[in-house]
């Protein structure tokens, strides 16, 4: 395993659309392990492909101790709404609102190409709309309704 660099706003990558994974073989495997590796070190909840470099569909989040894969993920359905402070890996210390749907159900592959739903609800919700939308080249930043200053440690 090994810690990847994450790719940080003004990269172009991060505003392309990615392709779907094609194989799941062990040089997938090997990229989640890496990016689970690069998200534990950054202390972040989400990391998605692009992130990292790779324009794949794939994103990982940590939630409760719980590492989640998505590989080419789709919300296909979503409920309520709520505002929330977020942040980005990707977009060091900036922070601001964002609403997002409450709840969502993530249709997704695992590394071994087994198909599962889950739902999620609030910071599950949050995080599964904030890595999708790294996927089809969005950046928080173009939702954020209001930004708040950071608070500095002394």
């Amino acid at each position: 395993m090994a810690i990847r660099n994450i790719v940080k706003e003004g990269d172009p990558v991060l505003h392309k659309k990615c392709r779907p994974v094609e194989r799941f073989d062990e040089k997938l495997a090997a990229l989640l392990d890496d990016m689970i590796e690069t998200l534990k070190q950054a202390g972040g909840v989400g990391l998605a492909g692009p992130q990292v470099g790779i324009l794949r569909r794939i994103f990982i989040m940590d939630l409760d101790d719980e590492i989640i894969e998505a590989i080419n993920p789709e919300i296909i359905k979503q409920s309520g709404k709520i505002r929330d402070l977020e942040g980005c890996l990707s977009v060091p210390n900036k922070w601001g609102y964002v609403t997002r749907p409450k709840s969502v159900v993530l249709r997704a592959y695992d590394r071994n190409g087994v198909l599962y739903e889950r739902k999620f609800s609030e910071l599950g919700a949050r995080c599964v709309c904030h890595e999708s939308g790294h996927l089809d080249g969005q950046l928080f930043t173009e939702l954020v309704e209001e930004y708040v200053k950071p608070e500095r440690e002394e």
